[in-house]
């Protein structure tokens, strides 16, 4: 074994001392090398075999490892090695003392884990130096697992608030769910059914009717701009506006000095929405809506469309014929006017109003399904009816979609007309 020389080197002061395990079979060369270490205030361990070193390192931890290459047992290599495997033991900058100096030798040193070197002999200076760039490299390792314990706590803390935030949107989804308490509803021999299924946690599409009177009923269709909690709020507050129990809360409803209920023009329902919007309601959303009004004696539909899609007739033959004339989304105009349409229902027509969640499904190639896809679709289960018919369609629009799931929230309401019209 080589000494080194003990040229002077001034003194280093450090509040923590590194900790550093000088590892060699030969007592003389680690005195000589403790003496150095303890000299620029390190705090020294010695070990006289790669066997003991590593028990030493089981038990506590290193900053700096100083270890002769060539030692019998544990080679100063497979002290490196074995201590790179150890899973509790913290980063410590290895230095291998050797005699070799051949280049294959040295890249496998550095390929087992090692960070540095030094070829014997070498004197204090030499070392000092080596020792302080691994300082540095220690500090740098430090305050990167510094940083990574901080990131680690803020994504703990920001998957906490997933978490409350994702627990939350899930009862949203059922409290929205609950704004259409019913799915499916018999009006004699005719029939309502309902469906709404929102892309996301919480949407903004609703859908709903109501009986106004023993021979008629209101259907609606809402469609609220965006996605997300705000616009779930907005369609919870339209629902309140539309309520099917409380007919003196309903704006689609007049109540008569005699207690008779009787239905508004629709026109005048989305006109009386629109002010709403711009006086008390005073948010940036808009909103597309169907509103109907059914006669179930005759088979008359007289009904708004603001920016909806076309309502779909859909004949026992298979035939699917659209109404309405389009229509200004509800929030955009201040002062808006609305148009009042008819259509006439025949025994075992289906009326069908869907958002646009449906028409705007996009295929692989990005082609939009529109009226000539949901008439396909509509035409193909004309043999299935209600609820059953409604989940055929999600069932298909499913197929249709680019990647099985809808990218908007998808809607509607479908009303069966099965009364001998008078």
């Amino acid at each position: 074994m080589s000494a080194i020389a003990t040229n002077e080197v001034p003194e280093t002061v450090d509040q923590q001392p590194l900790r550093v395990l000088v590892v060699d079979d030969s007592r003389l060369q680690r005195r000589i090398l403790s003496a150095s270490l303890k000299k620029w205030n390190y705090s020294v361990q010695e070990a006289d075999s790669g066997e003991s070193a590593l028990a030493l390192c089981h038990e506590q931890s290193f900053d700096l490892i100083l270890s002769d290459w060539m030692m019998p047992g544990i080679s100063g290599l497979d002290l490196c090695v074995e201590f790179r495997k150890l899973e509790n033991a913290q980063y410590a900058y290895f230095i291998l003392l050797t005699s070799k100096s051949e280049k294959n030798e040295i890249a496998r040193g550095l390929e087992v884990g090692a960070d540095d070197f030094l070829t014997k002999p070498f004197d204090s200076t030499e070392l000092h130096a080596r020792i302080r760039a691994g300082e540095r490299i220690l500090k740098m390792h430090e305050q990167l697992a510094e940083k990574n314990r901080e990131i680690s706590l803020t994504l703990n803390e920001l998957q906490s608030v997933y978490t409350t935030l994702d627990n939350d949107l899930r009862e949203a989804k059922k409290l929205q769910q609950s704004l259409v308490p019913v799915r499916f509803q018999e009006f004699g021999p005719s029939n309502v059914a309902a469906i709404l299924k929102s892309c996301g946690h919480v949407g903004g599409d609703l859908v709903g009717f109501f009986e106004i009177d023993a021979n008629q009923i209101g259907l609606f269709s809402i469609d609220v701009s965006g996605h997300g909690m705000s616009s779930a709020l907005m369609t919870a507050r339209l629902a309140g506006y539309l309520s099917a129990a409380n007919p003196t809360q309903n704006i689609a409803l007049d109540v008569r000095a005699d207690g008779t209920i009787v239905p508004r023009r629709p026109s005048v329902v989305a006109e009386d929405f629109n002010n709403l919007i711009f006086s008390e309601i005073e948010t940036e959303h808009y909103f597309t809506l169907i509103y109907a009004v059914v006669n179930l004696e005759t088979g008359v539909v007289d009904f708004t469309q603001a920016g909806h899609p076309h309502p779909a007739v859909l004949a026992p033959d298979g035939t699917v014929e659209f109404h309405g004339t389009g229509g200004l989304p509800i929030g955009l105009i201040e002062d808006a006017t609305f148009d009042d349409m008819q259509l006439q229902l025949r025994r075992g027509d289906r009326l069908f109003l869907a958002s646009d969640g449906i028409t705007e499904a996009q295929d692989l190639e990005g082609t939009l399904l529109e009226d000539e896809g949901l008439a396909q679709i509509l035409t193909q289960n004309r043999q299935s009816h209600g609820n059953s018919l409604l989940e055929a369609i999600v069932w298909d629009l499913t197929d249709y979609a680019a990647n099985g799931e809808f990218d908007d929230d998808v809607s509607a309401v479908l009303f069966e007309y099965n009364h001998i019209p008078k």
